[in-house]
């Protein structure tokens, strides 16, 4: 079983969308094929094998959020932790760069352009475990690259 860390918003947040999916959107998609079927030979109805792939994918994300938040475990901001932790933050500075921050969550909830990198990420990875003062090389397609701790929230 494998486990899936989220922060409390993360949860929320994929508690609602599996809400709206089943509740709203799958009857949108039954009204779909439902329109698509009266429109005859269902062999050659576009419409109604679009309809099919589009419940398809609702019903594939829907068992996707399930798995998740029966597998989960909730994390909290890293608070008082001096090394990373999954839902810490830290500030990192890249040779060369200025500092970034990073918020350390599970694969569900990355969006890189928030700064929340995943746990299995190879930065993510190679942050966990470390403490302000650390630094940390990582591959990447330029080249070895290194990040120091700054700061750990």
């Amino acid at each position: 079983m494998e486990v899936h860390f989220l922060t409390p918003e993360g949860y929320q947040k994929l508690r609602d969308e599996l809400e709206h999916l089943r509740s709203v959107r799958r009857p949108e998609v039954a009204e779909h094929i439902r329109i698509a079927r009266e429109d005859g030979d269902l062999s050659e109805n576009a419409g109604y094998e679009a309809a099919k792939e589009e419940q398809a994918h609702l019903e594939g994300r829907i068992m996707t959020i399930e798995a998740i938040l029966k597998n989960a475990s909730i994390i909290e901001a890293g608070g008082n932790s001096n090394s990373v932790l999954v839902g810490s933050k830290v500030t990192v500075q890249e040779e060369g760069y200025d500092p970034e921050v990073f918020h350390i969550v599970g694969p569900a909830e990355v969006n890189p352009a928030e700064g929340r990198i995943s746990n299995r990420s190879p930065l993510g990875r190679a942050l966990l475990g470390t403490r302000v003062g650390d630094s940390v090389e990582i591959s990447t397609p330029a080249g070895l690259s290194t990040f120091a701790v700054l700061e750990i929230n």
